[in-house]
């Protein structure tokens, strides 16, 4: 049976990036609605994290995968790369050796990346908090990448338990980073919108004495077995 990918490169230099007005409009959201509204899934693991909680991302993923510890390939991508993407990087989780620092954060950001998520380590991290450009990343480390192990570019990669395709929707904040299916994340808005609104209600309702516990706990309780139909609690 033939492969379907053979014919492609290992660099994909162009791909479908989501339009710019619904990453303006995910943008508004936090990472946890857009994650609940899209089923609960597509967030990415607690260990790949921003190096400042007040970082935030929203943006077209333009995927990199590398050896661990190489960085040849994000150095490739960078070169490619559009104002407004995000690159998102598959670094096998490796914390031996940063990937990216300092020069290279400079670079993403003069270029006007949207910012940076490494399933691997940087350095530099003082001054990339200073710098207040968004970079998530699973740790630091001091110790230099090697420049000189192929890899590739805007295919389909994992990160962080998730698979990421170019163009899909990436959004971040202080929780973590919560990546959205390209064709599904238009479709998600309205939903957020009054997921926010709901919350919001409720929260009102605490604060104000009148709803201290959900109004849907008796009926799950009495679905789960744990109450008998017409008991309360």
């Amino acid at each position: 049976m033939s492969n379907s990918n053979t014919s492609q490169p290992d660099v994909i230099r162009e791909f479908e990036r989501i339009d710019a007005s619904v990453v303006a409009d995910a943008s508004k959201f936090a990472a946890s609605i857009l994650a609940d509204v899209a089923g609960r899934r597509g967030t990415l693991c607690s260990r790949v994290a921003p190096l400042a909680p007040s970082m935030r991302i929203a943006g077209p993923a333009l995927t990199v995968e590398v050896r661990p510890g190489d960085n040849l390939m994000i150095h490739a991508a960078m070169a490619i790369a559009k104002p407004g993407d995000v690159l998102v990087i598959d670094g096998k989780g490796d914390e031996t050796a940063a990937l990216m620092g300092e020069i290279m954060v400079s670079q993403c950001k003069a270029i006007g990346l949207a910012g940076i998520v490494i399933y691997g380590s940087v350095r530099d991290t003082e001054a990339l908090v200073e710098m207040g450009f968004p970079v998530y990343a699973v740790g630091a480390n001091p110790n230099g990448p090697t420049k000189n192990i192929p890899g590739r570019i805007n295919w389909p990669i994992a990160v962080g338990g998730v698979t990421v395709n170019p163009g899909d929707l990436i959004v971040g904040d202080a929780d973590g980073v919560v990546v959205i299916e390209r064709e599904k994340a238009a479709s998600l808005l309205g939903a957020a919108a009054q997921k926010v609104a709901d919350e919001n209600k409720r929260l009102e309702g605490i604060r104000g004495g009148g709803q201290l516990r959900p109004g849907w706990l008796d009926d799950a309780l009495r679905k789960a077995g744990v109450l008998k139909e017409g008991e309360t609690l």
